[in-house]
């Protein structure tokens, strides 16, 4: 029986399975090495054509909308609301500050993310407003609290996580406790000395 002669159904299972096979591989390729690995790397994996990838989510795009949530929403919209739930605006950007950095450590994806190198991906650039939106408030809060550098803007955070994502995309990974006591550095240095 040839693709053709196939019922209905089995054409939609075999789709379905496909979907899955390709959302699995992309997961697995993005993480640890961001949204910039070779479709056809993940065609591969996933036991199809890139083609398939292509009729399916309409390239990288699609597949990063797809799977977005589990790599770095999933993570980063929770992080906000509890930022949002502390209140103290020091913990508050303390807090926040921490989790993306430890997101950033975890996963490549979020300096990607970041740094809008995918704007058709939609949910991506959902992701990226809603981020800048937060920060700008809570730096904003930080400096009517009287906790926070006055020169600090939201854009410089924005910045020093690109160069934090992409040295540790570029570098040796330091061991995380190494990671963290830098982390905690970077933090401190946020604070207004009185």
């Amino acid at each position: 029986m040839s693709d053709g002669d196939k019922p209905r159904e089995a054409l939609r299972a075999d789709a379905a399975r496909n979907v899955g096979l390709i959302r699995e591989a992309a997961l697995g390729a993005f993480r640890g090495r961001g949204l910039d690995t070779p479709l056809a790397q993940i065609a591969a994996a996933a036991g199809v054509s890139k083609a398939t990838i292509y009729n399916h989510f309409g390239g990288r795009p699609g597949l990063i909308d797809a799977v977005i949530t589990e790599l770095v929403a999933g993570e980063l919209y929770p992080a906000m609301e509890a930022a949002r739930a502390e209140p103290d605006p020091w913990l508050r950007i303390a807090g926040w500050v921490e989790a993306r950095r430890d997101l950033q450590y975890r996963e490549p994806a979020f300096t990607d993310a970041m740094m809008g190198n995918y704007p058709e991906a939609t949910s991506l650039a959902t992701l990226a407003s809603a981020v800048t939106a937060f920060t700008t408030r809570i730096v904003k809060d930080g400096h009517d609290a009287g906790v926070l550098r006055r020169d600090l803007t939201a854009s410089d955070l924005f910045w020093a996580d690109v160069g934090n994502g992409l040295a540790l995309r570029e570098m040796r990974i330091p061991t995380r406790r190494d990671y963290n006591r830098r982390t905690r550095q970077f933090i401190d240095g946020l604070r207004l000395r009185g």
